[in-house]
């Protein structure tokens, strides 16, 4: 259980503490609400390049990490399609300087032109050797706009081109900044064995004069119903042929997500699950194969993913992977398989939640979601999974008109 408590100041920002007097160590963790799902379609990859240029400087702040490692501080940061999250832990005597440090960049990014280019080629270089030149690596640059029609998770993160971060000027920047970086856009969470009297101090202290901003944020885009198959191919300098399956399927927080993650976990979780056993061990059509929901708020993907061995045709084992997912969908589980799986989910579920910074973050995300209480329901919903509902939902997620398969073959 992840308790809390919670106040708002009066430019909007949340604010949560997770008191832990156990932990010498403290984490603070800040969500902003902007995501690659917020971009616009020809200026994309803007969050991500917002997530590096945040640790470039901020207005009376030149270095990011300097300070923080005086005090024994860590930190990072990541973007997904819906948010952006960044974090820190350091000795809980130390917390000041992280409100301190968050709070200038907050307030004010350098804006310093020679940071932006820096950044700007970091970025590039990343599209470049993590989806370009990598293995594999183009998958999700092909994969999302087979999945999406009209949904804006149709775009990786990195960005749907590089010209869109190659072109991005700095009233560009100002722009996205000015809009969504703003406290009113924003969720703190402070974890650790902090009163949430000092919480309030050090929020007003370092956040209290920032103004906030004026989002108005656009409709995003509903992905119809797919109802119709879709495939598409492609190849490269790979190992081996590759395919991936993706289902449509509800987003984190919504119904019958949970019945999805673990007809996941039956499919391909593990070298006990139903296609590694059949397709791996077995049959040795794949030389690996597993089965995942990414997890978006926003109605998301089942993925199946396998790379075959050698000699293999892509037609062929995509059958045996179409078998397999018919069963699933057609026969109702046992309760002894879905047992297992929700066992396997709940001590996932416990283990994260050792470490203070993941408590921080699932508050913080279900915060920024809108219910902070969504972060202590996980283990209700995985024990509330029947296998009627995992039926149910069975035989409409592994639909075969809602399926996307992309095989992708080596070249060599």
């Amino acid at each position: 259980m992840i308790h809390y408590q919670h106040f708002q100041l009066d430019n909007g920002l949340k604010v949560f503490l997770h008191e832990d007097k156990t932990s010498p160590i403290a984490a603070v963790n800040i969500v902003y609400n902007v995501g690659s799902r917020d971009e616009d379609e020809n200026k994309t990859g803007f969050a991500h390049l917002f997530e590096h240029l945040m640790f470039g400087g901020s207005k009376n702040i030149a270095s990011f990490d300097e300070p923080l490692q005086k005090v024994g501080g860590e930190n990072n940061a990541f973007t997904s399609p819906d948010l952006t999250n960044y974090y820190v832990t350091l000795p809980v005597e130390n917390i000041e300087t992280a409100f301190w440090l968050e709070s200038d960049r907050m307030m004010s990014l350098s804006f310093d032109p020679k940071v932006l280019e820096v950044q700007r080629k970091v970025v590039i270089e990343e599209f470049k050797q993590r989806y370009l030149n990598q293995p594999y690596g183009d998958l999700w640059l092909k994969l999302r706009p087979l999945v999406y029609q009209k949904h804006p998770y149709k775009w990786a993160t990195i960005g749907k081109e590089i010209s869109h971060i190659e072109n991005a000027t700095m009233d560009d920047v100002k722009d996205f900044f000015y809009q969504y970086y703003r406290p009113d856009n924003a969720t703190l969470v402070v974890a650790g064995n902090i009163s949430i009297d000092e919480v309030k101090r050090l929020t007003n202290k370092w956040f209290g004069e920032i103004p906030a901003g004026n989002l108005k944020k656009k409709p995003i885009p509903v992905e119809p119903r797919q109802i119709e198959a879709r495939f598409d191919t492609t190849s490269a300098d790979v190992p081996l042929d590759a395919i991936y399956k993706v289902y449509h399927m509800a987003g984190r927080y919504e119904e019958n997500y949970f019945e999805a993650d673990l007809i996941s976990d039956i499919l391909g979780r593990g070298k006990s699950s139903r296609l590694y056993s059949s397709l791996v061990k077995e049959k040795k059509i794949f030389n690996s194969i597993s089965a995942h929901v990414m997890g978006s708020l926003d109605p998301g993907m089942l993925v199946i993913q396998g790379n075959l061995n050698k000699g293999i045709e892509l037609e062929a084992a995509n059958e045996a992977i179409e078998k397999i997912v018919s069963e699933a969908r057609n026969q109702r589980i046992s309760e002894i398989e879905l047992e297992k799986v929700k066992n396997q989910s709940e001590s996932t579920l416990l283990f994260s939640e050792v470490d203070l910074l993941n408590r921080a973050m699932h508050l913080a995300f279900a915060a920024n979601y809108g219910n902070a209480d969504l972060c202590n329901m996980d283990a209700e919903k995985i024990q509330a999974v029947t296998t009627k509902k995992m039926a149910d939902v069975a035989q409409e997620v592994l639909r075969e008109d809602n399926c996307s398969t992309l095989f992708y073959k080596s070249e060599n």
